[in-house]
């Protein structure tokens, strides 16, 4: 039984500094089923979400929501030490470790937890020490054990915060470029006067770059996809659905301008939310109601026309948009309804402000009006 037991807190040692490595050293998609941080999530979080329901206030309830994702990782943290300090304490217990005190020797359970727990820490009290070579060889490889999973994780924050400093950057770009909550009718709307001159471009070029890195970082450390903005009305999924609107529009509709960068942005902003998806574990999830229909489509042609956008018309071109959305709305419908997050809507006409033109004591910054611009506009009322 004692090698038994040995066998199985060696097991549960590998396991966990395998899936420590997993999580924070290894930069690629693991795909395996039995993976103790998958069940974390997928445990943890909707019993969050659960007790989200509890706050009525939904600025409350984002909040609450909000507090997962640190939260988690710490949890995960807490457990993955909790479990080592277990596992080492199993392996001394089963091969019967005499451990040395004032008053002779200890074997049971509870000294080799608490020696256990001295040990990964480094604490060094000295009050329990291995009386044989074998004890005094696991305690060493321990100490190192514990030392170095520490400062592996000292050294994992500031990357994971850095990661999601760059995802925020870009997002708040899009409270001018597209309002708050963004959308992509909003988005082409102001950029409408200036498509010609090929605004448009460098923008998608932007985004391309920006969901390259959203799948980089999201794949990476999944952690992240649980981290929400900063304000309750922006979202990384709601940026990457919004530039996959707008993409889609371009190619489905719009003047030859931007045709190819749109492609390209399409791809990898598509590619990110398959594979996010994929990793996440949330099957396609069609999109009931309509995010465009008819009426909406009619409304945001008249608008774009009278901006100086015209965009094609017809049935060839409604199917086109139709085939464009079904390649990507139920991957990312599916990851708002896992995230809690709300899909953006495809055309707003917008009447709230954008966040940029509010403040603390002010609903809106008085004197100032929406961007873009047109040429001949002053900058002020």
């Amino acid at each position: 039984m004692s090698l038994v037991g040995a066998a199985a807190s060696m097991a549960l040692i590998a396991w966990i500094l395998l899936e420590a490595f997993e999580a924070m050293v290894l930069p690629r998609r693991v795909m395996r089923k039995l993976r103790f941080n998958r069940w974390f999530y997928h445990i943890n979080w909707p019993v969050w979400v659960f007790l989200s329901q509890a706050f009525r206030s939904p600025k409350r309830r984002e909040t609450f929501l909000s507090v997962f994702g640190p939260l988690s990782l710490l949890g995960l943290f807490s457990t993955w030490v909790g479990g080592l300090i277990l596992g080492f304490a199993l392996l001394h217990w089963s091969l019967g470790t005499p451990l040395q005190n004032s008053s002779g020797t200890a074997s049971a359970l509870s000294a080799s937890l608490y020696f256990s727990g001295t040990t990964f820490f480094t604490i060094g009290f000295g009050d329990l020490a291995p009386a044989n070579a074998l004890g005094r060889f696991l305690a060493v490889v321990e100490g190192g054990s514990g030392f170095g999973f520490l400062a592996v994780i000292i050294g994992y924050l500031p990357v994971l915060y850095q990661a999601f400093s760059r995802r925020e950057a870009v997002i708040s770009l899009f409270d001018a470029r597209a309002g708050s909550p963004p959308s992509a009718g909003q988005l082409l709307l102001r950029v409408a006067p200036h498509y010609n001159a090929g605004a448009a471009t460098e923008a998608l070029a932007e985004w391309e770059r920006w969901s390259a890195e959203l799948l980089e970082s999201h794949l990476s450390f999944p952690v992240l996809s649980y981290y929400r903005s900063q304000h309750d009305n922006q979202s990384w999924l709601a940026a990457l659905t919004t530039i996959l609107d707008a993409c889609a529009l371009i190619l489905a509709a719009a003047p030859g301008k931007s045709l190819f960068q749109a492609q390209l942005t399409f791809a990898m902003a598509r590619h990110a939310a398959v594979d996010l998806a994929l990793v996440i574990h949330t099957p396609p999830r069609p999109v009931e109601p309509n995010r465009l229909g008819p009426d909406d489509w009619q409304r945001l042609s008249e608008a774009l026309r009278a901006n100086g956008m015209e965009l094609r018309q017809g049935p060839a071109v409604e199917g086109k948009l139709a085939e464009l959305r079904g390649m990507y709305e139920p991957f990312v419908n599916a990851l708002a309804h896992h995230f809690h997050f709300q899909l953006p809507p495809l055309f707003s006409e917008k009447t709230s402000v954008d966040n940029w033109q509010t403040s603390a004591w002010m609903r809106r910054t008085p004197g100032f009006r929406h961007l873009p611009i047109s040429e001949g506009d002053e900058h002020f009322d």
